[in-house]
């Protein structure tokens, strides 16, 4: 019998017979790994267990452990779904099931569901489990498939397949009586899915428009394991728990108001003071960091982004133009062609190179209503942004340093925990594929240097040029996109920018795009969630609260409030005549990090007694001991 020979992750060799499947390879290697396999990797494209192995392949085989894995699973979760769905209400259309961070959904045309539709489903999804369908891969030109889906009524399908270039050969999935559109891989029969929960339904927009149909989302997730799905729900609890929208509200932070428009931020008193804070620290770090801060308007006329590329590129999370003296505006969607035309009024020497630039800069991107999400998810935002301006030989030290500098601001927030991405060249890109290699090389060296642990996320890029993404991981295990540096070689060429050399030539200096925390509004939103609104001292609005317990203390107490206040510490009195018990709830509620309680023991003795939100009574102190504490801990970011 014919053998094949394919290579593994460790770089160990397997031959098989001519003809295995993924699943046979993994028997090969163990029972283990072909109980947990859910599908393989195969020279980097994921594949079903079903398929047949190629020779001189190297594969992976996935399960549930990786990205790859958890993303098959709830894949196959969302058709289990579906398939519940169409069998207990036939009339309802499928469009699309992805799986998501967590889970999956699908979004179905048709009536609202109830919670008693919830159960039912879920119900249907546990028998289909039980029957163990085999999940089958099967193929047919495009031009059939349109036939197939229009002949079942399923016009959705009917509109993404006729999208689809005609000679293209459409893959489909399907388990027992149902069908469905999709790449694939899945899992090899129902009955891996083996605990799952339907959390929520919620209204969605046929390809997020909100000028097309409405349609019924069903959100869900699925584990191996009942204890993980446990866990799972136990999270998410504990993650309404933190909703920013609803701490922003009980905090008084921010809010959004429909006669302002969706997606645009009012700040409030107490969050207008945190963004001071993280501005400042902000700009107080990059000056120490050798960066000079700029300014730039938020509209610009129109041609301007036709020079950078960005209406080639990017029109479509642009706001419409206005016109203004019979020529066309436009509200900024980046801040980079600004910094461009300043490095234009000046002829630059390579001795002044590196130039380091930063801005709070305030952009305007047309967001669909759909997706628009508390401060995750805005219209207008404020973006930490920086651009560098440098010498090839200079690119690999300052990327050195711009990763340097993105640690040590989110460190500095709370932040220790980081998932690191290379983005490489897009499909749709500009620029010599030379240059592209260039700048993916330094990034990658950047990253080699610094000891992280990343990962490629091939084809990411941005159209200009490749990136290296950080994102953070908050207290619950959530990764959200913060830091980015990306190199560019276009824009410098759009815009006709040089340097004189030291052989008095002119030459084409290398632009870094770089943003440390990204949109504040997003940073900020994250925060909250990360700290569930009980900031580190250094960024509480109210530092210490102060709490008489009788009329008789307001004296001392007003004095300690000046006293406080007069050390730069953030402080307020409650003097109002109430109960100190309901005093103490009160500030508990807004989390204030500490409250002074004071009767009139630490009247006598010019003492207080300290509480600390959510951990209770620490005792009497003195007011020296405590302004030392309290400055000790500010200071210190703790």
């Amino acid at each position: 019998m014919e053998q094949i020979e394919i290579k593994l992750p460790d770089g160990s060799k397997r031959t098989l017979a001519s003809g295995s499947t993924y699943k046979d390879l993994a028997k090969s290697i163990g029972h283990r790994l072909a109980k947990e396999a859910f599908g393989a990797k195969s020279n980097g494209k994921l594949v079903d267990l079903s398929a047949c192995v190629e020779n001189g392949a190297e594969v992976e085989i996935i399960t549930f452990q990786s990205d790859e894995g958890k993303q098959i699973y709830w894949h196959s979760s969302a058709h289990l779904m579906a398939q519940a769905v169409k069998q207990l209400f036939p009339d309802a259309q499928v469009t699309i099931g992805p799986s998501i961070d967590g889970g999956f959904y699908y979004d179905f045309a048709f009536r609202p569901f109830t919670l008693e539709d919830m159960e039912a489903i879920e119900k249907r999804m546990a028998e289909l489990v039980k029957q163990n369908l085999p999940i089958e891969r099967k193929v047919m030109p495009r031009d059939e498939a349109i036939e197939f889906f229009r002949s079942i009524g399923e016009e959705y399908k009917v509109e993404i397949l006729s999208e689809i270039p005609q000679n293209e050969t459409i893959s489909f999935y399907s388990q027992g009586d149902f069908i469905d559109l999709c790449r694939g891989p899945h899992l090899p029969t129902t009955k891996y899915i083996k605990a799952f929960k339907l959390i929520s339904i919620a209204g969605a927009y046929w390809r997020g428009d909100e000028q097309n149909p409405q349609l019924q989302r069903i959100y869900g997730t699925s584990y191996p394991k009942k204890s993980q799905l446990n866990e799972h729900l136990k999270r998410l609890e504990e993650a309404k728990r933190r909703d920013h929208r609803k701490l922003g509200k009980q905090l008084d932070l921010y809010s959004v108001s429909s006669e302002l428009g969706s997606g645009l931020i009012l700040w409030h008193p107490k969050g207008a003071l945190i963004r001071y804070l993280i501005e400042s620290f902000w700009q107080k770090e990059h000056l120490k960091n050798g960066y000079d801060l700029l300014n730039s308007p938020h509209i610009a006329k129109r041609d301007l982004w036709h020079t950078s590329g960005h209406l080639d590129f990017y029109e479509e999370n642009m706001y419409a133009p206005m016109s203004i003296d019979e020529i066309d505006y436009q509200l900024k969607p980046m801040n980079c062609p600004f910094h461009l035309l300043i490095y234009k009024t000046d002829i630059r020497s390579y001795r002044d190179l590196p130039l380091r630039w930063a801005e709070l800069g305030t952009v305007y991107r047309y967001e669909r209503s759909g997706v628009l999400h508390g401060l995750m998810r805005v219209r207008g935002f404020t973006q930490d942004d920086a651009h560098i301006f440098c010498q090839p030989k200079q690119l690999d030290a300052e990327i050195e340093k711009a990763l340097d500098f993105s640690l040590y601001m989110l460190k500095s927030f709370g932040f220790v925990e980081f998932d690191v991405y290379l983005s490489t060249r897009p499909e749709k890109f500009v620029g010599d594929v030379e240059n592209w290699d260039i700048a993916t090389a330094a990034l990658r060296n950047g990253l080699e240097k610094s000891g992280l642990d990343w990962k490629i996320d091939p084809g990411e890029g941005v159209f200009y040029g490749p990136k290296i993404d950080i994102k953070i991981k908050d207290v619950l295990g959530r990764s959200w996109q913060c830091s980015t540096i990306q190199v560019d070689f276009n824009e410098p060429e759009r815009f006709d920018i040089f340097y004189i050399g030291s052989d008095g030539e002119a030459h084409r200096p290398i632009m870094i795009h770089r943003a440390l925390l990204g949109s504040l509004e997003r940073f900020f939103g994250v925060l909250i969630e990360h700290y569930a609104g009980a900031f580190p001292m250094w960024l509480a609005p109210v530092q210490v609260k102060i709490l008489p317990i009788t009329d008789k203390q307001h004296k001392y107490a007003s004095e300690l409030h000046q006293i406080l206040l007069e050390h730069d510490i953030r402080t307020e009195l409650d003097d109002r005549n109430e109960k100190v018990n309901l005093k103490i709830r009160e500030a508990e509620v807004h989390k204030v990090p500490y409250m002074l309680i004071v009767g009139g023991r630490e009247s006598e003795s010019r003492t207080a007694s300290l509480r600390r939100h959510g951990k209770g009574n620490l005792g009497a102190k003195s007011i020296d001991s405590l302004i030392a504490m309290f400055k000790d801990e500010i200071e210190s970011k703790r």
